[in-house]
């Protein structure tokens, strides 16, 4: 059912073209050269192509393009060419209009930007894992050639979240799961910080949309507070700034409420423990690039002064950018009541950067071309990566989620060489990183003339040495030791080669004996040797052969031809990749009982107090009443549950949107474990307090219990049968009370 206003024809015409002139307008204030008559066209000719057409909230189609469009010039602050693309880029996908249409009127760069579009239609998942992998492949292709393909599609993808409310429960899920899977994490490598905080904000709405409320609510009732402990830490500083002669600003900013609901999830803590929600912007005006970093430093110590500085919180990404082209300074200072409260320090250039990206400032934009541009950098390592796809599509994406995620280190070569990796990064990364023969011969690497095993974590500022030997050739435990996506890829190709020819000579080995045994292989015999031996696909039977790691013998084969069991034959109907865990978990058979089709398009009630349960848990998660989880339907058409937080659900509702329903608690069971853990000062008589509350004051059926203490503390993890989370609030509050205890939050 539309919520659309109705409105007559010329009431929505004159809506439309209201809209169309807040971009007309938008374009005309900008510093771009002023294409008018294009942009002109465009418009006339998307709303043509369009006409009739309306969105699922029952609003014309051509208001989403005039919205990208207005992203692309208000927020992205691109030009003309995006522009018109923005305006163009559902026409060959949603009409009868192609390519060359599109190139014969507004030109080859508006065509290939629009043909880049429509090849990453849909979003980038479809429901099948190859065209997935085959999508964002060319979504990462086209970026490679024009970074504007992938700009507009951002604006095309944060304008789908703004208006994601009038999408059906289960597709909320699914475009919510990939916004955060892909869509975020690019936008945080192309430096779209804004962007990219509205998109973690959308998807946190929609998939956890009580907690984003309480969050919302609890940063709205504490904003005036916030505002007087901000100003009160700055005025010393405004003094300061105004005496030395700056012309500045000061920005007081909040950490962004997905930001908040992660710290709160990692840590376990409530919102009123959460120290760094309170930030501190301060961005001058700067004529001088040479005096840039020296004025930073100076602001620095206006803080300094007066404040006590967190020691371990100074970055300096003024002399090493991130990889995205950002630049501040950051300091962490204690503010009015014990509060901590961070600074990023910024010229206005830095600001603009910062907040926009090096992508909408590149060569289309200046129209100078620059080979050490950080963004080329990025691109090339993409390239890289295309250059060896991965034959199964979430490895792919696993392996591009490595890059997007720009968490990093810098380490030197022997000779000075910095090297930029993602932290955790080990000795084998940068092998690898350094050159691909270099990772394969590697043995050790050298720290500070400490010898180290592949396998370790370097650490910003050191410098390595690689330690090669021409005997050394890859292992498969060598996966474990790979953080970055080079290393993995390249690791990967390199043992595939090994693996083929390993189960060529099992293969052999095997059809050899069955031949001398006078037996036909058969895909019966082959099935109950995988059943018998829990092996997932022939070739690892072959190589376990050819490892001598199985004997098999004319009795055992004959044997296993007589057993009828159709387990693996079930197992070998599973379409999903081996990747990743999406075993169906057990649950009792009832006989009799025909499977109807799950309706994915209705909210799934759960009965955890049926027998049984109309769902099952997967192994990767332990969801309770009241937490929020999402049903993913399997080849029985059973529903699989999974917390919307789970690193399994995330690629799920990536991967597998069509399988997905939404789900809701239908009621509550006590017959649900969950794990407390319980920290304190120890003294006598606490174990005694922590089990009476449970049992006596709670009636909690207790299942498990491990305390321990060293010096003056204790450390206890409580195993207990609970029938909701609010169930699991009402434990971890009256345990908060016993005196001494200073910490009590659910683990599991």
């Amino acid at each position: 059912m539309s919520d659309y206003p109705r409105y007559t024809p010329e009431e929505e015409d004159r809506i439309i073209e209201d809209a169309y002139a807040e971009v007309l307008q938008a374009y005309l204030r900008s510093n771009h050269r002023k294409k008018v008559e294009i942009i002109e066209k465009a418009f006339r000719f998307a709303k043509e192509a369009h006409k009739g057409v309306r969105r699922r909230s029952g609003e014309p189609y051509i208001l989403h393009p005039i919205a990208v469009a207005k992203i692309v010039i208000t927020e992205l602050g691109l030009g003309s060419t995006s522009i018109c693309a923005a305006f163009l880029h559902d026409v060959v996908e949603d009409t009868d209009y192609t390519r060359e249409d599109i190139e014969a009127i507004f030109g080859t760069k508006i065509a290939d930007i629009v043909e880049g579009l429509t090849k990453i239609s849909g979003g980038i998942f479809g429901d099948k894992a190859s065209i997935q992998a085959e999508n964002f492949r060319k979504l990462l292709l086209s970026m490679s050639s024009d970074i504007r393909v992938v700009l507009v599609k951002m604006a095309d993808r944060l304008h789908n979240m703004r208006t994601l409310g009038s999408m059906r429960p289960e597709k909320q899920y699914k475009i919510a799961g990939e916004t955060l899977y892909v869509y975020a994490p690019l936008a945080h490598r192309l430096g779209l910080f804004k962007i990219k905080q509205e998109l973690e904000d959308l998807a946190f709405k929609y998939e956890h949309p009580q907690k984003y409320a309480e969050i919302m609510s609890k940063l709205e009732a504490t904003a005036s507070h916030r505002e007087e402990i901000v100003e009160q830490f700055v005025k010393p500083v405004r003094q300061k700034l105004d005496a030395a002669g700056f012309r500045y600003e000061i920005k007081a900013r909040v950490k962004s409420a997905y930001s908040i609901y992660n710290k709160m999830e990692n840590k376990q803590v409530p919102f009123e423990e959460i120290y760094d929600i309170y930030a501190v912007r301060v961005i001058f005006e700067n004529d001088d690039d040479a005096l840039e970093k020296i004025r930073c430093w100076q602001i620095y110590t206006f803080f300094t002064d007066g404040h006590t500085v967190h020691p371990d919180r100074l970055r300096d990404w003024t002399s090493t950018p991130k990889a995205n082209g950002y630049r501040a300074l950051h300091l962490t200072a204690m503010g009015p009541e014990g509060k901590w409260i961070e600074v990023q320090i910024r010229s206005r250039k830095m600001d603009i950067v910062a907040e926009l990206g090096y992508a909408a400032h590149w060569k289309y934009k200046t129209g100078v071309y620059d080979d050490d541009a950080e963004l080329d950098k990025w691109v090339n390592t993409i390239k890289d990566i295309l250059a060896n796809p991965e034959p199964d599509a979430v490895d792919f994406l696993d392996t591009i989620k490595l890059n997007l995620f720009s968490s990093e280190i810098f380490v030197f070569t022997p000779k000075g060489d910095l090297q930029r990796l993602p932290a955790g990064s080990t000795v084998l990364d940068l092998a690898f990183a350094i050159h691909t023969e270099l990772g394969i011969h590697c043995i050790a690497g050298k720290i500070n003339h400490r010898l180290v095993p592949l396998s370790y974590r370097l650490d910003s500022g050191d410098q390595v040495e690689i330690i090669t030997s021409d005997s050394q050739t890859p292992q498969p435990e060598w996966m474990e030791f790979c953080h970055t996506a080079k290393a993995q890829n390249r690791l990967r190709n390199i043992l595939r080669k090994d693996r083929k020819a390993l189960a060529g000579r099992g293969e052999k080995l095997y059809l050899d004996f069955l031949a001398k045994q006078g037996m036909e292989p058969s895909d019966a015999i082959m099935k109950k040797i995988l059943a018998n031996y829990r092996l997932p696909a022939p070739s690892d039977f072959y190589m376990m052969l050819a490892n001598d790691e199985i004997n098999i013998s004319a009795k055992k084969i004959r044997e296993l031809g007589k057993n009828r069991s159709s387990l693996m034959s079930k197992l070998l109907r599973n379409p999903f990749s081996s990747s990743f865990s999406l075993k169906k978990p057990s649950l009792p058979e009832v006989a009799g009982r025909k499977k109807s089709p799950v309706n994915r398009k209705e909210v799934y009630i759960l009965h955890p107090d049926g027998n049984p349960p109309n769902y099952r848990f997967d192994t990767c998660c332990s969801p309770i009443p009241g937490d929020d989880v999402l049903g993913f339907v399997d080849d029985d058409e059973n529903v699989v549950l999974h917390k919307v937080s789970c690193p399994n659900a995330m690629r799920l509702k990536s991967a597998f949107g069509s399988r997905l329903v939404a789900t809701q608690w239908g009621g509550k069971a006590d017959k649900f474990i969950v794990t407390i853990s319980v920290d304190g000062i120890d003294r006598h008589g606490i174990l005694e307090d922590i089990t009476q509350t449970l049992s006596r004051q709670l009636g909690v059926n207790i299942r498990g219990l491990n305390i321990t203490a060293r010096e003056e503390l204790f450390h206890c993890d409580l195993t207990v049968q609970t029938d909701s989370t609010a169930t699991v609030d009402v434990i971890c509050r009256e345990l908060k009370k016993i005196k001494d205890v200073k910490i009590a939050k659910r683990v599991s």
